[in-house]
């Protein structure tokens, strides 16, 4: 489960940020993941509440989660369709079943809160 050395990742970016604002606990957490990010939100979670539980700096922190949309273009007809949904089996107005996705790749860290 990669989604463990990310939250990792993510706790050493924290303390560096932590580090640099003179804060000593993070109390609320914002990212972006994309749904095409390869990134399993749900063990994502699970990581962070697992990890969190034994750093004082984000021990008791909210995470929070923000999916941003796709947008599937059809390849047949140019018909776009945002969805923060699954892909879409096939184009909406045409019937086309290959669409080439535009965006959802995001792993971002969107906003800190600090005390």
């Amino acid at each position: 489960m990669h989604e463990i050395s990310l939250v990792q990742g993510l706790f050493q970016q924290l303390k560096e940020l932590a580090k640099a604002n003179k804060s000593s606990r993070i109390t609320s957490i914002t990212m972006e993941i994309g749904p095409l990010s390869g990134v399993v939100v749900d063990s994502f979670r699970f990581g962070f509440d697992i990890l969190s539980a034994d750093d004082g700096l984000v021990q008791g922190a909210k995470l929070i989660v923000e999916i941003p949309s796709v947008t599937y273009t059809c390849t047949e007809c140019g018909h776009k369709e945002t969805t923060a949904e699954k892909k879409p089996g096939e184009c909406q107005k045409c019937g086309e079943l290959f669409l080439i996705p535009e965006g959802g790749e995001e792993l971002i860290l969107r906003q800190v809160e600090m005390e």
